[in-house]
């Protein structure tokens, strides 16, 4: 059985992705820094792979 708090991690980390992806989004709409703009998705990018890392690893443990 899996511990309580690996579902807590999983909606903190779509919300993460979720946040960075607006920042990223606001900041390109505004006219920001490209630079920014870059940085932010590829934190996008990586806060998605944690969240789906999190998530197979909650399916793999459920299917024990």
């Amino acid at each position: 059985m899996l511990h309580w708090s690996i579902y807590l991690f999983i909606p903190l980390a779509l919300a993460l992705v979720a946040g960075v992806l607006i920042l990223g989004l606001f900041n390109f709409a505004s006219g920001g820094s490209p630079q920014r703009s870059q940085r932010l998705m590829q934190l996008r990018v990586l806060f998605q792979f944690g969240a789906i890392i999190l998530v197979m690893i909650t399916i793999f443990a459920m299917g024990r």
